[in-house]
């Protein structure tokens, strides 16, 4: 990835995008307040789960497919990473992010990015940037862990170097995933993060609640 690439990456996926992530939980808030992420090794292990058996694999084979496909099979793609989110929380959360993200990177550079599911929508810029996929589906694992760690230190106590520790773990497995995930297709995608779908599910009648999902 040469200098350009890597700043524009960057960018797309720093907190300062402006594509809300800090709303969303992705079903951890149900799992803080129902007691199974409740200290640092435990939030470890749920983050891993999403990374290894949940939506962040199929996040990055959704997104270095969408980084090849052509016009014509782009749409399929996002209709396929619409249809897999086990709930209404979940597709509000990655439909959200995923037009916002096409809306400011539209405006910024120029490119004919439709709104779609946010792994498709970043996939699709990366291939239009002519970015190689692994780094960018390696940063925007990590990037998704960092923002639920960052929910974590809101809904339980969790101190900044703690949070950096979980990440630091963590982050040799978004590697592993990304790089796995680069030489898939959509029929390579599963999801075995049952109890993390479930939290989300959850989460759609959960009062009080600070997060959108």
């Amino acid at each position: 990835m040469d200098t350009d690439h890597l700043l524009t990456l960057t960018q797309w996926l720093s907190p300062a995008y402006p594509v809300g992530s800090f709303a969303w939980s992705h079903g951890l808030e149900t799992a803080v307040w129902d007691g199974p992420v409740r200290d640092v090794e435990s939030l470890s292990d749920w983050l891993r789960v999403v990374l290894e058996h949940g939506a962040g694999r199929t996040d990055a084979i959704l997104l270095c497919v969408a980084a090849r496909a052509s016009e014509a099979e782009l749409a399929d793609v996002a209709a396929l990473a619409s249809a897999l989110q086990p709930s209404r929380e979940r597709l509000a959360e990655t439909m959200g992010q995923g037009g916002a993200f096409a809306a400011t990177t539209r405006a910024v550079w120029g490119f004919e990015l439709p709104d779609m599911p946010y792994p498709v929508a970043v996939g699709r810029a990366a291939g239009l940037a002519g970015m190689p996929v692994v780094p960018v589906a390696q940063v925007f694992l990590l990037m998704m862990l960092s923002n639920l760690v960052q929910a974590a230190q809101r809904l339980m106590p969790l101190g900044q170097t703690s949070a950096q520790l979980v990440l630091a773990g963590l982050s040799p497995h978004c590697g592993l995933v990304a790089a796995e995930a680069a030489a898939m297709t959509l029929d390579d995608i599963g999801n075995t993060a049952l109890a993390v779908d479930v939290a989300s599910m959850r989460h759609e009648v959960m009062a009080p609640r600070m997060f959108r999902s």
